[in-house]
């Protein structure tokens, strides 16, 4: 289920299915200006943690409007920066388990390298500024707040 927020649809509660990754793909095959889309999809990993316990999944938070209005100025940015045709941006909320996606960032242009620095630009700039935090569930159910990187 996505939630409508004042910009764009932004928030996905829970993982971000596959079909849904290849439905957004085929939306975008009638329009015939595209040459190039390049996408990034972040997975959360069964990292092991100093304890040695190993991470199973990671409970999303938000601040929601203030996240939402810093990925509206972010995608601004990107539009102004690169020649996009269209750009789609997706976060979980919740808890998304290993193995699963929680961010899916997708870009279009008419020629590919475009769409490659777009979607770089983009991700780097969502994991440093928006309001998204994670905490990492561990195998014996403690959690520990995620660290940015």
């Amino acid at each position: 289920m996505i939630e409508e927020k004042k910009h764009k649809k932004v928030f996905v509660k829970g993982p971000i299915s596959p079909g849904f990754i290849a439905d957004s793909l085929a939306k975008h095959a009638a329009k015939h200006n595209i040459g190039a889309h390049s996408m990034f999809m972040g997975q959360v990993r069964a990292d092991v943690k100093e304890n040695g316990q190993v991470v199973t999944g990671i409970a999303y938070e938000a601040y929601q409007e203030m996240a939402t209005e810093t990925l509206h100025n972010i995608r601004e940015d990107a539009f102004a920066k690169y020649s996009l045709t269209c750009m789609h941006i997706y976060h979980s909320l919740g808890l998304v388990k290993t193995g699963e996606i929680s961010l899916f960032v997708f870009t279009s242009s008419a020629h590919r390298r475009a769409a490659l620095e777009a979607c770089d630009y983009l991700v780097e700039r969502i994991k440093k500024e928006v309001q998204v935090w994670g905490k990492e569930i561990l195998e014996s159910g403690e959690t520990v707040w995620k660290q940015p990187g």
